[in-house]
């Protein structure tokens, strides 16, 4: 049995390229230090003494910021390519965090978070299309997965050292994330190549017949709007663990700073020792990409029913919090890497930037919707209450998914 596991997990990892590895490392080293974001709405609230809905518009704009930034992002990526992309929102980020601890009036904060997330979140398009450049169509739901893996592993360091940094003093979470961020562009620029200039007419073929013509904007691409549109709801649900999760777990669960870290870790440490084979696993027993897309959305749902039974379910608040931790990761295990998997097949080269900056542009609308909508039914009708409407959300998220499915397996039948 466990020389059966070994060998899974050896041939999970078989067949990756050095440079996906080497992206890998990089953003391994810059989410080891993400540290800010996740204890932004504690840090607006406990130290800065905003209210709740203050916090939500500040993370509103974070969100924002964002959006415009992963359509800029998917613009230059497509103009000027990945790597140098990559490389100046690396060292931007770093300046911009380092600085960004000393903002405390709010319209400036504000302002600033705007700026930064602004070019810090061209990294997320640049970033999925060198993955996309350096991974072959059977290994390329893997490529992601191990990014998601490094992201994970990050977030695992960084959540748990956060919390416990976060209890000393919130000035060493602007520290800590900003210097690994200029650590991360400098390895990327000594290691990484620049790459040659590919063909624009290179395509990437999608496994049914409705993909698009390489020259067509995703902007056209009706069915990948749609797409898109349940990504962002589906979004929207998984980002309330940046925003309103930490704030319920301390107000409502009555859970510390350095618990909370631990839990954020734990979502880590869970993606990192079984993603990878889970996801090669269900590669190898070709299930149809959309339907696991939609298992993992219902996770979601009953991940946030899970938070709303709170006062109904007779265990602890720290079981409540283990299982909505551990429901949600493998919601997320089974639904982001194969919605980016669709999201670079549905593409050409020649549009690759612009089809993930869309897709990277509804995760900033949901960034953007989640704490705001989130911070102001929080406040007008309590946690219970808004827990159930993201459970629904969710639910809509998952049965657009299914829908799409449909869409795809009637193109198939009518081409055939």
């Amino acid at each position: 049995m466990l020389q059966r596991t070994l060998h899974l997990y050896q041939r999970a990892y078989q067949g990756l390229a050095p440079s996906v590895w080497l992206l890998a490392g990089v953003m391994l080293i810059n989410r080891c230090g993400t540290m800010v974001l996740p204890f932004m709405t504690l840090y607006l609230t406990l130290h800065l003494n905003y209210s709740v809905q203050d916090a939500g518009i500040v993370m509103a704009v974070y969100g924002l910021g964002a959006f415009v930034g992963t359509f800029l992002g998917g613009r230059l990526t497509d103009r000027f390519g990945f790597y140098y992309v990559q490389l100046f929102s690396l060292l931007f980020s770093g300046v911009a965090l380092l600085a960004l601890q000393f903002v405390t009036s709010f319209s400036i904060l504000c302002g600033s978070v705007f700026v930064f997330t602004l070019f810090g979140d061209a990294f997320r398009p640049a970033n999925q299309a060198a993955i996309a450049y350096y991974s072959e169509a059977e290994t390329r739901t893997r490529a992601f997965s191990l990014n998601r893996l490094a992201i994970n592993l990050g977030w695992a360091v960084g959540g748990g050292l956060g919390g416990w940094l976060a209890g000393i003093n919130y000035a060493l979470l602007f520290w800590a994330d900003g210097l690994t961020c200029l650590l991360a562009g400098v390895v990327l620029w000594m290691y990484l190549p620049v790459p040659a200039a590919t063909s624009a007419t290179e395509s990437i073929h999608i496994e049914t017949p409705s993909a698009p013509t390489e020259s067509r904007s995703p902007y056209r691409d009706k069915w990948f709007i749609a797409f898109v549109i349940c990504s962002a709801l589906y979004l929207v649900g998984f980002m309330q663990l940046f925003s309103i999760v930490p704030l319920f777990f301390k107000q409502i669960l009555r859970i510390n700073e350095r618990t909370i870290g631990g839990l954020m870790a734990l979502n880590g440490v869970v993606i990192v020792c079984v993603e990878m084979t889970l996801v090669y696993t269900l590669e190898q027993q070709k299930r149809p990409k959309i339907s696991l897309i939609v298992a993992g959305v219902l996770l979601t749902t009953i991940s946030y029913i899970v938070l709303a039974s709170t006062n109904w379910l007779h265990v602890s608040t720290m079981t409540i919090a283990l299982l909505f931790i551990l429901i949600g990761t493998f919601s997320e295990m089974l639904a982001i890497p194969f919605i980016q998997s669709i999201t670079v097949e549905r593409s050409s080269t020649a549009t690759r930037g612009q089809y993930l900056a869309l897709y990277a542009m509804g995760g900033a609308l949901a960034q953007t919707m989640a704490p705001a909508f989130g911070s102001q039914l929080v406040a007008h009708f309590g946690f219970s209450v808004h827990w159930l409407v993201i459970a629904a959300i969710s639910l809509v998220s998952a049965s657009g998914f299914w829908w799409l499915g449909q869409r795809l397996r009637s193109a198939v039948s009518g081409a055939t």
